[in-house]
């Protein structure tokens, strides 16, 4: 029997038994991963703290949870750390649909949006109600930049957006959120891929945390640092909101390698302003790259990945990527309103994203 076709990006294992070779040899854009890691910093950690793994972690993850309020510059009290961001959505989701229950309004997620929002959702009897991202998707128009207002919903409701946005890479302007936030309705934000921005900060709803206790916004550390095989992400929300997730979760979510790796990625600033200085002009050549193959038309993004519209069918062309040339890209068939004619790629280094692009040119 045939592995079923994955959900989200980065299954190499599923990958590697299309292409009939090993995981190690296929070049994956699937997953939206920096490629200049894991830093040094991180591998010396884990090394490290292998004599921890005889004992429990500190369930009040102290340590980690200090250092994240040092990163941002808050108090300890407003930092949940979790097991990946994954995790973190899920509480999310169960008082995102606590509050449909108590008020019988809707939850608006932004459409395309990550598969993850509606399960989590689903799992406590939530229900997701679609908001388009831009009118550029259904008239197959690229937008001229990445850089856009948040479309808000058209009725009151809780609302979950994540910014940059994933699969198109769309950066939302946080200040459209205030009047959403000002109606009193809870405000989940996804800033996942924020770190990736030079100037992440500045876009980041965290300054907004005290002046609005409905806001919750939801880090990951996986995806910049290229560890995401820890699962380590954290919320960033009112302290009252935080303590009840910590009573509904297990009592040891992130285990003490996770954790101890986390305090030290935090502190490696090299590879941060690395890794600022490598994405812009990367991507820059990428999308100009793709954008020269005849059948393919690149989106614009603030992200370390680009939506791509394709003139074929992307399953057809996914397959023979795969068996040709051993290169995972990301179908889009789990957003349904993008359909089969959308696939996105992570972007890596510039030898890697030459090597995609020559084989796109060969099956176009």
């Amino acid at each position: 029997m045939s592995a079923a076709r994955p959900l989200h990006g980065g299954n190499l294992a599923w990958a590697a038994a299309q292409a009939d070779c090993a995981m190690g040899e296929i070049l994956d854009f699937s997953a939206s991963i920096n490629p200049l890691g894991p830093p040094l910093s991180a591998i010396h950690s884990l090394q490290a703290a292998l004599h921890q793994i005889h004992a429990y972690p500190d369930p009040q993850y102290q340590h980690l949870g200090h250092a994240l309020a040092r990163f941002h510059g808050i108090d300890p009290e407003w930092v949940l750390p979790g097991n990946g961001a994954a995790e973190l959505l899920t509480w999310a989701a169960r008082d995102l649909a606590a509050q449909e229950t108590e008020t019988g309004r809707p939850t608006w997620v932004l459409a395309p949006g990550f598969r993850d929002y509606g399960r989590a959702l689903a799992a406590f009897g939530g229900t997701a109600r679609s908001l388009p991202v831009t009118p550029g998707l259904s008239t197959g128009q690229p937008w001229s930049t990445p850089y856009q207002s948040l479309p808000l919903p058209p009725e009151p409701g809780a609302f979950l957006v994540n910014t940059p946005h994933n699969p198109t890479g769309l950066l939302f302007a946080c200040d459209s959120l205030r009047s959403r936030l000002e109606q009193g309705g809870l405000v989940v934000v996804d800033e996942a891929f924020l770190d990736f921005l030079p100037e992440g900060d500045r876009h980041s709803c965290i300054p907004w945390l005290e002046q609005f206790p409905t806001l919750i916004v939801i880090r990951s550390l996986t995806k910049f640092y290229s560890v995401p095989g820890l699962r380590l992400g954290y919320a960033v929300a009112h302290p009252d909101r935080l303590r009840r997730w910590q009573q509904w979760r297990d009592p040891w979510s992130v285990n003490s390698l996770a954790a101890a790796a986390g305090v030290t990625l935090l502190q490696d600033r090299d590879f941060q302003t690395k890794t600022w200085a490598w994405l812009p002009p990367c991507r820059d050549r990428l999308y100009r790259a793709l954008d020269q193959i005849p059948g393919l038309t690149p989106y614009p993004s603030a992200a370390n990945f680009l939506l791509v519209r394709c003139d074929r069918p992307v399953p057809e062309l996914q397959a023979q990527l795969l068996q040709q040339h051993r290169i995972l890209i990301r179908d889009c068939l789990s957003f349904p309103e993008l359909g089969d004619r959308f696939f996105r790629v992570a972007v890596r280094t510039d030898a890697d994203n030459r090597r995609l692009t020559l084989a796109l040119a060969a099956q176009l």
